[in-house]
């Protein structure tokens, strides 16, 4: 009896193991080093990004993490220094949902710093009930896609005179769900915060893969990144939708099949780092690997309308 009980105990908790390593998905092990490399990371006060930080920190990165709070912020580079014994990791306020902050921001940075090496736009909202940003934009579009695409532009010329640098837009599998509404793009006459939310990640694919296109030649490259289901604050508004997710007792079940957040930054790291995508550029990513894309974000023609409505949206050449 005794021993059917180990022999059970162990079957279990070797499956578990068994499982956390299939949930985790792919890791970056390479010991690729960042030194001297200015980055610059959305959102990371807080899960995917805050990991992606401190460990590219680690790896010899000067960081800079851009936040919506400067408090929040300030907390996540205490946590990180504590944590690292390392302290060339710098805090600036970034709103996503304020182009005149992406503005601001963008032109403080470039007046503080010479180069930048790896741009990370992290940060992102997801399934958020009906709201606008400070510029009247849908919140999704404007914060995952629009406030990104401002910024990355703005951010252009030094990245080519860095280069070879990096730009890497985390996006999501939920791309794959997502459709461009050319006639609604912003949502104005009917709203589903899932569909919405769709349709922002899509953006962040057909941004990634238009701005490899006008990047050729410049050594400067870009990649898209599925960081897999993780354990964060992202999905906060998801019990609005499915009220299960907010159960005491559910949420720590989900969480057993969720990914940490060191692992949801592998991809992250990898499309950063690895010397091996030097030559690559406008590509999706996911568990350390490259994916296929749908066949409608693969389309050239909306990815072009996609960027010149953005160009637009944002007034970027204004």
């Amino acid at each position: 009896m005794l021993l059917s009980i180990v022999i059970g105990a162990t079957v279990a908790v070797l499956t578990y193991k068994l499982a956390r390593l299939i949930i985790e998905g792919g890791q970056f092990r390479k010991g690729t080093r960042c030194d001297g490399k200015v980055i610059l990371i959305t959102g990371a006060n807080t899960g995917i990004g805050k990991e992606t930080a401190r460990e590219l920190l680690k790896r010899g990165g000067k960081v800079y993490i851009a936040c919506r709070s400067l408090e929040r912020g300030n907390e996540a580079r205490s946590d990180i220094i504590a944590q690292t014994g390392l302290a060339d990791i710098h805090v600036r306020e970034l709103d996503l949902a304020s182009l005149e902050s992406v503005r601001k921001f963008a032109k403080g940075f470039l007046e503080e710093e010479s180069r930048l090496d790896i741009l990370i736009n992290n940060a992102g909202v997801m399934a958020c009930p009906k709201a606008l940003t400070k510029d009247g934009f849908e919140q999704q579009l404007g914060v995952n896609h629009l406030g990104h695409f401002l910024l990355t532009n703005l951010l252009l010329d030094r990245l080519k005179a860095s280069a070879p640098s990096r730009i890497v837009n985390l996006s999501s599998l939920a791309h794959k769900y997502g459709k461009i509404n050319r006639k609604d793009l912003n949502s104005e006459h009917s709203y589903n915060q899932v569909t919405a939310y769709c349709q922002s990640k899509l953006a962040n694919v057909m941004f990634t893969r238009e701005l490899a296109k006008r990047l050729q030649g410049t050594g400067v490259t870009a990649y898209s990144v599925h960081p897999g289901t993780v354990d964060t604050e992202l999905p906060r508004h998801m019990g609005s939708l499915f009220f299960l997710f907010d159960h005491k007792l559910v949420k720590p079940l989900l969480r057993v099949a969720f990914k940490t957040p060191l692992s949801g930054a592998q991809t992250t790291l990898y499309t950063a780092l690895d010397e091996d995508l030097a030559e690559e550029s406008g590509k999706y990513y996911a568990d350390c690997r490259e994916q296929k894309l749908s066949k409608y974000a693969r389309n050239d023609e909306l990815s072009a309308w996609l960027w010149d409505e953005s160009v637009r949206m944002t007034k970027l050449s204004g």
